[in-house]
């Protein structure tokens, strides 16, 4: 039976984690719950809930600047920013429904503790490059607070950066301050129709490399375009290529026409109008394609130029699907259930890029039994334990999320 831990603000956050440690349980951190299933199983008879820790308690439109509970919704955060014509520019993903959750449960501090960015981080920067400062409770039972409401408050260490993507692991974040950036006035999405994933990445390389300031380029091989719930995408039948440009109306209309040149040398092309725009890349953040099945899911980050090779390289070895983002260095994986995951095919095929792999969906004995993290070189991970050892020395927090128990 699980001992459910529920603070109801910061101070209690810093009593549940001192008892923790007193009598030697160590606890599962949650909030909403919904990205309890990414990364190795918690086995712990100790949760502690932080969904209370919620609310937004600092906006300042002008400033760009906006700090609230941990547990805030996303969705109630997107919604206080739209408002103001402001978001946050890293485009964090649902991943909800694709791992077994309901959809719009996320929390801000989950997305911060998972380091999740959608499709415009080839712009933007991930999420750690927007988290300016925050409150936390480390696993030594010690309050800490680091950063600032502004960038320029960032001095010595960074431990923003250290916290994102540390998944509960290192310390308990009980409030967070996030930089926000202006929403676009105008956005359409320039579609390429019918082209093998080879000669997709070297279109989206194209792109990139000229002076258009792209904010999202994806390809969706034709068996991926065909579910896609955009009408435009699945109506190709057929591969779908698509090159993302945001901002000021009169802008976006000049560097249309001008990737509809450059991207017409590669193939068909079509231009969707902003409703049809956003429906498209809300599908790639999410991996929507995905969600409806229950095979096995990877993450696969590259260099962009070698995308192509690895992609068709695993997807032939496991009988996989696949489609990329950010023009081709982020693969998204689907294979049908396999005991190991496939892990040594798919880390095999990465091995001499310098990429890495992680194993975003598969059952909990799967999840147990695998690396589902990179592995890391020996120096590194001496670094990793070091730092974990600093913070948590009892590794009472979510202890085995990131490696192996």
């Amino acid at each position: 039976m699980t001992d459910i831990l529920s603070p109801r603000d910061a101070g209690d956050v810093l009593e549940a984690v001192a008892d923790s440690l007193a009598i030697g349980q160590p606890v599962e951190v949650v909030a909403a719950g919904s990205k309890r299933n990414l990364g190795h199983p918690c086995e712990v008879a100790r949760e502690l809930d932080l969904s209370a820790l919620s609310g937004i308690d600092l906006y300042e439109p002008d400033e760009l600047v906006v700090g609230m509970g941990a547990a805030t919704p996303l969705a109630a955060l997107e919604a206080a920013l739209e408002a103001n014509r402001q978001m946050l520019a890293f485009e964090p993903p649902d991943l909800g429904p694709l791992l077994g959750e309901p959809a719009g449960r996320g929390t801000v501090g989950g997305v911060l503790a998972c380091n999740l960015s959608g499709p415009r981080r080839i712009m933007a920067g991930a999420a750690r490059d927007h988290f300016l400062g925050f409150n936390a409770v480390s696993g030594r039972g010690e309050a800490f607070k680091s950063g600032g409401r502004v960038v320029k408050n960032v001095t010595g260490f960074d431990l923003s950066k250290l916290i994102a993507g540390s998944f509960g692991t290192l310390a308990v974040l009980t409030h967070v301050v996030l930089r926000a950036l202006p929403s676009p006035d105008d956005e359409c999405t320039v579609l390429i129709a019918g082209l093998a994933d080879a000669r997709a990445v070297a279109a989206m390389s194209a792109v990139m490399n000229g002076p258009y300031d792209i904010s999202g380029a994806a390809h969706l091989p034709a068996a991926v375009a065909r579910v896609s719930s955009n009408e435009a995408v699945s109506g190709l039948g057929a591969a779908a290529t698509a090159i993302r440009i945001e901002g000021p109306a009169p802008s976006v209309a000049a560097r249309m026409r001008a990737v509809g040149d450059l991207a017409s040398t590669f193939g068909p092309t079509q231009a969707l109008g902003p409703p049809q725009s956003r429906s498209l890349w809300r599908e790639v953040r999410d991996v929507s394609f995905f969600a409806a099945d229950a095979r096995q899911v990877w993450r696969i980050s590259v260099p962009p130029a070698t995308g192509a090779g690895v992609g068709g390289r695993i997807a032939n070895a496991t009988g996989g699907t696949v489609f990329y983002d950010w023009a081709g260095g982020l693969i998204w994986l689907a294979i049908p259930a396999l005991a190991d995951a496939g892990h040594e095919t798919v880390r095999g095929a990465i091995r001499d890029t310098g990429g890495h792999a992680t194993l975003v969906r598969a059952g909990p004995d799967v999840r147990a039994a695998v690396p589902v993290f990179q592995p890391q070189p020996a120096p590194l991970a001496a670094l990793t334990e070091r730092i974990k050892d600093s913070f948590d020395p009892r590794h009472v927090l979510n202890p085995g999320r990131m490696a192996q128990a």
